[in-house]
């Protein structure tokens, strides 16, 4: 009885991490785009936006205005964290389908797989650093960068919600729809998916390292 207690607190608890995690990016998200509604856009995002509209890129009715989304874009993904991690990871990608909900099905699940390399690259530049800084050995930094290189497919499946910063489409000669997104992916938790996903990988192989990862990563 105490165990099952036990566990559904643990359970509680996570859950409650995770709601706090949530509610906290969301208002970071509607303070930002209170920002940026009020904001002027540079002549640099217009011209892209210009640009897009020519090759004819479209928004849906009732969507920002293109330019206002490349702007949000541009501000998330300039913010680091103190570690010199993105708060925010991007990823973008495009698809073709006979029509628009398959195009963007297709383009974000891209999208998510590009994210997934991003992480893998972040981590691994952290992993550098802890090594510079002789908090991790060169074994163990080989180690632990080699199983972070083989979970590409693990990181991906380990990441949760992402925020859609971009969405646009065009309708092609042929009456197919193209779909371009560009999405983000809150930085804390891009490092958990990785962690989750290669703690994975190092236990598989019997490694004990995990405390080392969890020193990179910052937990």
């Amino acid at each position: 009885m105490k165990k099952v207690l036990f566990l559904a607190m643990a359970m509680l608890i996570a859950c409650s991490a995770s709601f706090a995690q949530d509610a906290k990016e969301r208002k970071e998200i509607q303070k930002m785009a209170r920002q940026e509604l009020a904001a002027k856009v540079d002549k640099a995002t217009k011209k892209e936006a210009k640009a897009l509209a020519k090759a004819g890129w479209l928004v849906s009715p009732g969507a920002l205005p293109l330019e206002k989304m490349l702007q949000r874009s541009y501000e998330m993904q300039l913010q680091y964290d103190d570690m010199g991690f993105p708060k925010y990871i991007m990823a973008t990608a495009q698809s073709i389908a006979e029509n628009y909900d398959a195009a963007k099905t297709a383009a974000t699940s891209l999208a998510i797989t590009n994210l997934a390399g991003q992480i893998q690259t972040e981590v691994s530049a952290l992993i550098e650093n802890t090594v510079a800084n002789s908090q991790l050995s060169a074994e163990q930094a080989a180690s632990i960068s080699e199983t972070v290189m083989s979970s590409k497919n693990l990181i991906s499946q380990s990441i949760g919600r992402t925020i859609a910063v971009v969405e646009c489409y065009r309708v092609l000669k042929n009456k197919n729809r193209e779909v371009m997104v560009r999405i983000a992916y809150n930085g804390e938790m891009a490092k958990e998916a990785a962690k989750k996903a290669v703690r994975e990988e190092l236990v598989k192989k019997g490694e004990n390292l995990h405390e080392q990862l969890d020193k990179v990563l910052g937990f």
